[in-house]
């Protein structure tokens, strides 16, 4: 059946290929096991229940927290020819009554629920034909989490009702701990676990510590004027901050909205609308806003205020870059952030958690090493390189061989032999004559006082360190006491080395701007031009069927559009992004803007000979097309594509290397069965998926060239 995925994945969606492990999550799912997975923002966790809930023969339901993110979803479902639904309060009783008669007869494949319309609907679901359930934003149902939601905890009733019927939970942000507490709250049993990757490269993490309001507010300005087109987010602490920023942006013409708990629902709904709809460029927000929103080309996140642990600042900034195109994201924080929030976690039911995750962002925050590594770290997860996008590594911090410093300070915790916190831990090794230390017998083990050498700060900036690095781990359910990891022990046995930054010297330097409101915007180049244009059409579409722009097509999609060129319908199929419905619904018109565009431009002939040449150049050095794609950072299909094109018009290509005759005889007898089609999915249909898409291409160009011959 992962053959059938795969179709699916390409008639539906648009793509050629599963990004990595959605192949194992989706198999794990037709296998019929309960499955956990964890995937960062904008990872595609959502293919991993929708594709399978395509092909299996039942209904597939997806409990989702939000009403706006289930109405977002299900209209990408529709756009794309899938069958899908929600059901909430917004309803009325005959809309709902149409919706389950839809659910009976088959013709919705996945049914979006509300936890608490869950709970209030079983003895309707108990008729239904469940395949599968899937539980979005699973982090919710765990008190460890940082977004925990009560209703949540009602999902335990699924096993109870449903004990055969298999459950994906999905999640962005979940450490250790969450991860258990998901497993047990919603009784998963033996589930396969599937961690993605934490690392979002096409993000770049820059902090600013200690700026001054004014200074502060005059940067964000600055930063948006150079940005007119693109949509972003700003997170702010207070509803206050939201509604009093805002209203600053406004002042210097820029389209800026307030989002914040203390607007009544239409406002709120409204404000989210206009964001999605690209009718306002971006919201000043309390963390309020976002988990409903599934924009796909937010350029840009920044955090006005010190976010309150780990969990949250990683899925805010993970709002942007959804569709994997370079985005940017900017954190600016000061004491008297971490001041209020303090008093926040002090207050809160779970004070020592808080507290705790609290101190993980500000070492976040502090940190004088890669951000990247720190960040992907505290999901248990190891970059052995610094990434090179981040404001420390652009600007590198001292360091030096902290090989032995680590040695001294996991060895006293191994010696201690019991769970011991990071203040106990660096009195031990600086050698405290306090009573607790000389009662619990610290003071006679052998490494007590190791480390009397480095002072109280600084042995805390070392640790903050190794904790970023994952030489140690805080656990949150052992009274937050350290632990050597794996890679720490490597180090401690002398099978491994480290490096250490010098300890941070705060200095808050004083800035001078001057706001030059007449930005100066870049000539746009002919590539530019176009992306804007398809731009304007894609938002024409969207606004005729009233549904977000990046629904119809992403951000990334109209790039690789640009690049590639495409002017055919083969061709626009071939794009990432484009399925079979979009083709039929949006092709031609997409089709024709760009042959205008290539009639118009000169420069644009020259450039697709050149990378058609480059194509050529490399198979003449007896590379494989599968080599060509990755030295060239390329689509595979994109490879066999100018291949196609190089033979027809004449280049010394041996197709016969790339498809066999008994292929090319198949095809043409498709060819034969299907007239004047030249649509690649009805020779694949026609050819029942035996014969790969790129395939069909380079046969149907070594039949046009031998019919050209006769």
């Amino acid at each position: 059946m992962i053959e059938q995925a795969r179709v699916a994945l390409k008639a539906y969606f648009g793509y050629d290929e599963f990004r990595p492990l959605q192949n194992e999550v989706i198999q794990s799912i037709l296998d019929k096991k309960d499955t956990l997975v964890l995937m960062p923002t904008g990872g595609g966790k959502s293919i991993c229940y929708q594709v399978p809930a395509l092909i299996m023969e039942g209904l597939c339901i997806v409990i989702s927290p939000l009403i706006s993110l289930m109405k977002d979803q299900v209209d990408a479902l529709r756009i794309n020819g899938i069958g899908a639904a929600y059901l909430n309060s917004s309803q009325d009783f005959t809309e709902e009554e149409t919706i389950i008669e839809q659910c009976l007869n088959g013709s919705i494949k996945l049914l979006y629920l509300s936890p608490e319309k869950l709970k209030s609907s079983m003895a309707m679901l108990s008729e239904f034909n469940i395949k599968l359930f899937a539980i979005d934003e699973a982090h919710c149902i765990s008190a460890w989490g940082h977004d925990f939601r009560p209703e949540y905890t009602q999902l335990n009733v699924i096993k109870e009702r449903f004990p055969t019927i298999p459950i994906i939970a999905l999640t962005a942000t979940a450490d250790k701990v969450t991860r258990k507490d998901i497993i047990k709250q919603l009784s998963l049993k033996r589930p396969n676990t599937f961690i993605a990757s934490f690392d979002r490269p096409n993000l770049s993490l820059n902090v600013k510590m200690g700026v001054k309001t004014r200074e502060k507010d005059f940067e964000i300005i600055d930063f948006i004027l150079r940005k007119p087109n693109q949509s972003g987010i700003i997170y702010c602490l207070s509803r206050k901050i939201t509604e009093e920023l805002a209203e600053k942006l406004r002042g210097h013409s820029i389209n800026a909205a307030a989002y914040h708990a203390g607007m009544n629902a239409d406002e709120r709904n409204e404000t989210q609308d206009d964001f999605i709809n690209d009718r306002v460029q971006l919201v000043c927000a309390t963390v309020a806003f976002g988990m409903g929103i599934d924009k796909s080309n937010v350029r840009w996140v920044i955090h006005y205020n010190l976010p309150k642990n780990i969990e949250s600042y990683y899925q805010e900034i993970g709002r942007a870059g959804r569709d994997g195109l370079k985005s940017e994201t900017i954190l600016y924080y000061s004491l008297s952030d971490l001041v209020l929030l303090t008093q926040f976690a002090e207050q809160s039911q779970q004070r020592e958690l808080n507290i705790e995750k609290l101190r993980r962002i500000q070492q976040f925050a502090e940190a004088n090493l890669c951000r990247r590594r720190i960040l992907i770290n505290y999901f248990g997860e190891n970059l052995e390189q610094d990434c090179g996008n981040c404001d420390v590594c652009k600007k590198p911090r001292s360091r030096f061989d902290g090989t032995i410093l680590v040695q001294k300070a996991l060895s006293a915790l191994l010696r201690i032999n019991e769970p011991i916190g990071i203040n106990m831990l660096i009195e031990v090794l600086r050698g405290s004559n306090k009573s607790e230390i000389i009662e619990k017998g610290y003071d006679k083990i052998k490494t007590y006082g190791i480390g009397s050498d480095v002072g109280f700060p600084h042995w805390q900036q070392f640790i903050m360190q190794m904790l970023s690095l994952g030489l140690l781990e805080m656990v949150y359910d052992e009274g937050f006491s350290l632990k050597a990891t794996s890679l720490g022990k490597e180090i401690l046995f002398g099978k491994k080395t480290t490096e250490l930054a010098y300890p941070l010297i705060r200095e808050i330097k004083k800035h001078t701007l001057s706001l030059d409101e007449e930005t100066h915007i870049p000539t746009q180049t002919a590539n530019e031009k176009l992306f804007d244009t398809l731009r304007r059409l894609r938002r024409e579409f969207a606004e005729q069927e009233d549904v977000p722009a990046y629904a119809i097509f992403s951000d990334a999609t109209l790039e690789r559009m640009v690049m590639e060129k495409p002017t055919t319908e083969i061709a626009f199929l071939a794009i990432q992004g484009v399925g079979q419905r979009k083709l039929e619904k949006y092709g031609r018109k997409f089709i024709e803007l760009i042959s205008r565009h290539q009639y118009k431009n000169t420069v644009t002939p020259r450039e697709k000979t050149d990378t058609l040449k480059e194509t050529f150049r490399l198979l003449q050095h007896n590379h494989s097309p599968e080599d060509i794609s990755k030295l060239r950072n390329i689509h595979l299909t994109t490879v066999y594509s100018h291949i196609s094109t190089l033979y027809l018009n004449g280049s010394p290509i041996n197709l016969r290397q790339f498809i066999s005759m008994e292929e090319i005889e198949r095809v043409k007898l498709a060819q034969k069965a299907l007239g004047q089609s030249n649509k690649l999915k009805d020779y694949f249909d026609f050819l029942k998926g035996e014969i790969a898409y790129h395939k069909i291409r380079l046969a149907l160009s070594w039949i046009e060239k031998q019919d050209k011959l006769i």
